[in-house]
């Protein structure tokens, strides 16, 4: 935990400054969780960084939480909501595993380019399904390197302890799915861009 905080906070800044990559897929993911959002939600994200979906995506929804285990991304993120009048929404430094909320709380939870990143996705999965409503929410998109660079488990484990880049889990779309229907999950909609590299987004959605 102490090195990916460490390694977050040092690339914050740069981080920060990075055009996103795919900007229309981007977009295609903005829209399909916006077809979702209704002004009374109460809305949780988790590794947000710099705080850039959650500044778009709380203007559309009564609360939103939107928190990173990187407190440098934070400040980032602090600094832009400065230059707005969202009063809604709320930024803070602290992992999934720490956050104290209510068992069936929230309307919908945004996970966004982080499953691939934890040591356990299926406690997050649980804990995720754990915070939402009956009906309730979840969105993630995550690298599913299994699929399109299997052979990067065998450099992952050198570039992570050289900290050249932070651990990465290698898995499928497949087991991905598994894990969200094994938490209780069913798979809404899917949207994957052409790339072969690309990230996969899902919504899954926690029965009634």
């Amino acid at each position: 935990m102490a090195y990916s905080i460490g390694f977050w906070n040092r690339i914050a800044p740069r981080y920060a400054r990075q055009p996103v990559a795919d900007q229309a897929a981007y977009e295609e993911k903005l829209a399909i969780t916006r077809s979702y959002l209704r002004p009374e939600m109460q809305v949780l994200e988790f590794a947000c960084g710099t705080g850039s979906t959650a500044l778009l995506h709380a203007p559309l929804v009564a609360r939103y939480r939107a928190t990173d285990l990187s407190p440098k991304m934070i400040e980032i993120a602090e600094a832009k909501r400065a230059q707005t009048a969202l009063d809604n929404l709320t930024f803070e430094a602290a992992p999934l595993q720490q956050l104290d909320i209510e068992p069936q709380s929230l309307d919908a939870v945004l996970g966004m380019s982080i499953l691939h990143l934890l040591d356990d996705r299926d406690a997050a999965i649980r804990q995720v399904y754990d915070m939402l409503k009956p009906g309730g929410l979840f969105f993630s998109s995550t690298a599913c390197i299994a699929d399109f660079m299997p052979w990067f488990r065998l450099i992952a484990p050198l570039g992570s302890f050289l900290r050249l880049i932070p651990r990465v889990s290698i898995f499928s779309q497949l087991a991905l799915e598994n894990s969200l229907t094994a938490a209780g999950f069913t798979i809404e909609q899917r949207f994957k861009p052409e790339s072969a590299s690309a990230s996969v987004f899902l919504v899954a959605r926690k029965p009634d």
